[in-house]
């Protein structure tokens, strides 16, 4: 009869290990942003859609790699609380197309620093070199299973790169 798992192998598998770290990270982010009443999908989606004004709900989904139904749900709040605002494309009605309020500006603004000490908190225990490490073998597993999310992540880098490129000869001519 093979040996019964103990909980102390449940505590050493990688998907225990990661699922208690994404519960701190969100603990983390939502002390941090609590006076802002922002949650860490919600801060995404703001971002993508301060960068991509006028993107649409399903593309919105692949760019903060979140489910298109639960995204639904975070976009109805963001819009409840005027953050953003929907509005229908002249060609298709149906499609709405998400862009932010100055209230999503200003709240966007505000959570740079919040964001940023939450980010410093989770990886504060780590010594500089193992932060590096870290932050290049999680974003390597993450790309390498990026296909077996649910919700996988899809970015345009033509348009990433046209922007970034746009940005870069704004500033020559500035």
């Amino acid at each position: 009869m093979p040996n019964k798992p103990s909980m102390q192998d449940v505590y050493t598998k990688p998907g225990h290990l990661f699922r208690r770290m994404q519960q701190i990270a969100v603990a983390i982010f939502m002390e941090e942003c609590a006076a802002l009443d922002l949650t860490p999908v919600q801060y995404a989606a703001l971002v993508a859609i301060r960068d991509d004004p006028g993107i649409d709900a399903t593309r919105l989904s692949a760019l903060v790699a979140f489910d298109r139904s639960t995204l639904g749900s975070v976009l109805e709040r963001l819009e409840a609380k005027e953050m953003i605002v929907r509005r229908p494309t002249p060609d298709d009605k149906r499609v709405k197309v998400l862009h932010m309020t100055p209230k999503g500006q200003r709240l966007l603004a505000k959570a740079m620093p919040a964001v940023d000490r939450a980010q410093e908190r989770m990886m504060a225990p780590l010594a500089p070199s193992e932060r590096k490490i870290m932050m290049t073998l999680l974003a390597k597993l993450v790309h390498l299973n990026n296909e077996v999310s649910r919700a996988p992540l899809r970015v345009d880098h033509g348009k990433a790169r046209r922007r970034l490129n746009g940005s870069a000869s704004e500033q020559t001519h500035a």
